[in-house]
């Protein structure tokens, strides 16, 4: 998911940490509702302490946090957020998606964050996406080992991963044919699938978590000779069935391309297809374990 270089515009930057402040703002307010008993302890305990020794009860109010109605106790931003925060205040290269495209998303993190979130390909939305997902687990995989070395100099939190596949884009329509074809219809572990199109190298770690949103914005496949989206797609699709139960938000960008276009609508299906937004289209696939006999595709 590297992306071309692009300048970023004030509207566009503006519109970004309006995401990110929002998405601080909701995380602090829901954490100072889900603790309302502090407020009465901390009244309590002062009164105590006038009580006992007005003196001490002085210096304590010089040190501690001022007293306020929403803020019983010193907060701070957490470590990511700011880390996200500054990172994009201080650079002129702005995500490949849009505002719109990653308002998408960022709607459904909003939703089910903390959450588990698989994001095929490594680029300069990752920390916006770690940091969407506050206290989640947030995975890239991605094909360029030289781009992962340089992002995780700059941004040495982020999980990542590195993969090789080994398609290419010119191969599509004789994959798009054979992913039709019986074995790729079965629902399993897709270490052990029969079918062409199922990834089997990634890390354990992709096969054995039950994933709450995946990104396929990667690999490479703005040229013939590139790895493609195909088995990313189809993989993505086949995870998503394959958990206990449940269903998975799996998002794939760049649908305006053909293998993009042709693969979303195929393995991801039109049935479970719930919005599209610019060159983004969100789809939630349910569990096919939970019932038996569940079509591919609606």
């Amino acid at each position: 998911m590297r992306p071309k270089a692009q300048f970023l515009s004030n509207p566009k930057l503006i519109l970004i940490s309006c995401v990110l402040l929002l998405f601080i703002f909701f995380t602090l307010r829901s954490s100072f509702s889900s603790n309302p008993q502090q407020i009465p302890q901390t009244i309590s305990t002062t009164t105590d302490s006038v009580n006992s020794n007005s003196s001490d009860h002085l210096r304590e109010q010089q040190t501690s946090c001022p007293p306020t109605p929403l803020t019983p106790t010193c907060t701070k931003i957490p470590s990511p957020l700011a880390e996200a925060l500054v990172h994009y205040a201080s650079s002129n290269v702005t995500p490949q998606q849009t505002f719109n495209e990653i308002s998408i998303t960022s709607r459904v993190l909003q939703r089910k964050s903390p959450c588990n979130f698989l994001v095929f390909g490594l680029g300069r939305d990752s920390l916006m996406w770690a940091g969407l997902n506050y206290g989640g687990h947030t995975v890239f995989v991605e094909e360029d080992k030289a781009w992962i070395d340089q992002i995780k100099q700059r941004l040495p939190t982020l999980e990542c991963y590195h993969v090789v596949y080994d398609t290419k884009v010119h191969q599509a329509e004789e994959l798009l044919r054979m992913g039709k074809e019986e074995e790729c219809l079965v629902v399993g572990d897709a270490r052990n699938s029969k079918c062409k199109l199922a990834l089997k190298g990634l890390p354990n770690e992709v096969y054995e978590t039950e994933w709450d949103l995946i990104m396929v914005d990667a690999p490479t496949g703005y040229h013939d000779d590139a790895p493609g989206r195909m088995g990313a797609i189809y993989t993505a699709g086949l995870i998503a069935r394959n958990r206990e139960n449940g269903e998975t938000d799996v998002f794939v960008h760049d649908v305006d391309r053909v293998v993009e276009d042709k693969f979303s609508k195929t393995f991801l299906c039109e049935g479970y297809l719930r919005e599209q937004e610019g060159r983004l289209r969100h789809f939630i696939i349910p569990s096919h374990r939970t019932r038996l006999g569940r079509p591919f595709c609606p």
